[in-house]
């Protein structure tokens, strides 16, 4: 069997390191040939020194230097590249055939889309990308001929609990996908009680191990509701079978309804790893260090409606879906921006839908033409979050 080159995108993040920490548990199996940060030139320099990829690529163009001196210090001998046309280049380069795509937010969309055109083995971690250009990655993906795994633990779920992994829902007979959200660490809190909240405290989940961001979207219940759009992309589910249930164990990752009554769920203990695991061997499954889940002793599974009065953000997505066009991919970039301001002090959290629900209805949603036009409305919907922003908080 020959032995996966894997470009990780985003090595240095939460998903990265999971990434990393399988492939070191299979060294026969994967190798880390591409290793990318966006400005994190220690962190990736001490990936590099551990793992020996060929290339290693910072985004940001001003740590090239510190990057290259690390690794001539530590004699590590590979290649050194800085920007984003780097990454891009480097996700349909011949040094991978294997693409994680763990990019943080709007800037992971180019390089998630030029994986998909090489006709790599995507592993999508970048619900972003999907969520702005949902149409596009599929027909990049149908014109590369590559793999999608989601490597989101819900998407990854469902995926596992399809026959075939992404057939034709009608005639697979779903009735329904169900995602599960852990609630994040402010489940069952009132408005009232949001008021003074501290970005510290949003991102202080009480399962997962994830970076600041997509903390304060769990908060919010918005990663929720790119999911919910996600969901719609990756399984060709129309907006009315996807349904959302709070899950506060985190044991069930989500589920698929069928039509003959047959419910099926994908469980496991709340680590990033099974599902890196199942995509990186998928067919096949491999030991991914994964402790394994004991249900005697978690004893109970909850499950309840989601509070979209209070979490907001939710409801904003399936809004924005139910509109259609590039609404999805304004309501991203409002909530990236809203959320940037949240982390910086200067929103509070309840701001955070205010910014995403006034942006929506500030720009109407245009049809998705291309990536060029898709980019420009990005730009005018984060210039449209920062006015709001300005009038309203500053």
């Amino acid at each position: 069997m020959a032995t996966r080159q894997v470009a990780v995108l985003g090595a240095t993040g939460s998903i990265g390191g999971s990434t990393l920490d399988v492939i070191a548990r299979h060294p026969d199996r994967f190798r880390a040939s591409v290793l990318a940060a966006n400005r994190d030139s220690a962190g990736l320099a001490a990936l590099c020194v551990r793992f020996r990829p060929d290339l290693a690529i910072v985004a940001d163009p001003a740590m090239e230097a510190d990057l290259a001196r690390r690794l001539a210090a530590a004699g590590v001998r590979c290649e050194v590249a800085s920007g984003a046309d780097a990454v891009t280049a480097a996700a349909s380069g011949p040094l991978c055939d294997t693409v994680v795509a763990a990019i943080v937010g709007a800037a992971g969309l180019d390089s998630t889309l030029a994986a998909a055109r090489a006709g790599k083995r995507l592993l999508l971690a970048n619900k972003e990308s999907i969520v702005m250009a949902g149409a596009l990655l599929l027909q990049a993906l149908r014109e590369g001929g590559g793999d999608l795994i989601p490597i989101d633990s819900e998407h990854n779920a469902i995926f596992q609990c399809l026959p075939g992994g992404r057939p034709d829902l009608g005639r697979a007979g779903v009735r329904r996908i169900i995602l599960t959200a852990s609630g994040g660490p402010f489940r069952g809190r009132t408005r009232a009680e949001l008021g003074k909240i501290t970005p510290d405290e949003a991102c202080a989940h009480p399962k997962w191990s994830m970076g600041r961001k997509i903390s304060v979207d769990s908060a919010t219940l918005m990663n929720k509701g790119l999911e919910v759009i996600e969901a719609h992309h990756l399984f060709a589910a129309p907006v009315d079978a996807i349904d959302v249930v709070v899950h506060p164990q985190s044991l069930v990752h989500s589920l698929v309804d069928y039509v003959d009554g047959s419910v099926l769920a994908q469980l496991g203990n709340p680590d990033m790893r099974t599902a890196i695991a199942c995509a990186l061997a998928w067919p096949e499954r491999i030991e991914a260090g994964v402790a394994p889940l004991d249900l005697a002793a978690h004893a109970r599974l909850d499950f309840e409606k989601p509070d979209t009065d209070t979490f907001r953000c939710l409801a904003l997505a399936f809004a924005a879906l139910c509109e259609g066009g590039d609404a999805t991919a304004i309501l991203n970039a409002a909530n990236e921006v809203a959320v940037d301001a949240f982390l910086a002090g200067t929103l509070p959290f309840l701001g955070i839908a205010e910014i995403v629900e006034r942006v929506l209805a500030e720009l109407p949603a245009q049809p998705v033409v291309d990536v060029q036009t898709l980019v420009a409305r990005d730009d005018e919907a984060r210039r449209a979050a920062r006015g709001v922003l300005n009038r309203a908080y500053c």
